[in-house]
């Protein structure tokens, strides 16, 4: 299933804040699949322990820092791998159970799955059938 901009999971949705020129745009998957939405983003080169994923107010912050430390000495012939710190940001829709993230960080790429909340599910409304009432008709006295 795609997200669509109607679908209440997500409110539509990307935000990137650009601190070095390629790094803080890191590649990223968003979409649901069954029960949960599940967000890719792409992290080569990042320690795991510079990662910090939080949630505010249904915006979903993650902040991560890849560094190279240069010696005075290096002849540098080509950068092309950007350093510094990158931060992109989900919103999430209220049909989200944000205190049920699981994150998960391997082969350089942070893996997220947001479960749908169980109050954005849809439910069956049982239709119950009972025996026709009967009705009483009662003559109206007066004094």
């Amino acid at each position: 299933m795609l997200l669509t901009q109607t679908d209440p999971t997500l409110d539509l949705f990307l935000r990137g804040r650009r601190t070095e020129p390629a790094l803080n745009s890191p590649a990223m998957d968003a979409y649901r699949r069954d029960d949960d939405v599940w967000v890719h983003i792409d992290a080569p080169g990042v320690a795991s322990d510079s990662i910090d994923v939080e949630v505010e107010r249904s915006v979903l912050t993650v902040t991560a820092r890849r560094n190279w430390q240069r010696d005075d000495s290096d002849h540098i012939y080509v950068n092309e791998r950007p350093r510094g710190t990158f931060r992109r940001q989900v919103h999430l829709g209220d049909s989200l159970d944000t205190d049920n993230i699981e994150a998960d960080f391997a082969d350089g790429v942070l893996t997220l799955r947001i479960p749908v909340s169980a109050r954005a599910k849809p439910v069956k409304i049982p239709i119950g059938s009972s025996p026709p009432k009967t009705m009483i008709d009662a003559e109206s006295t007066t004094a």
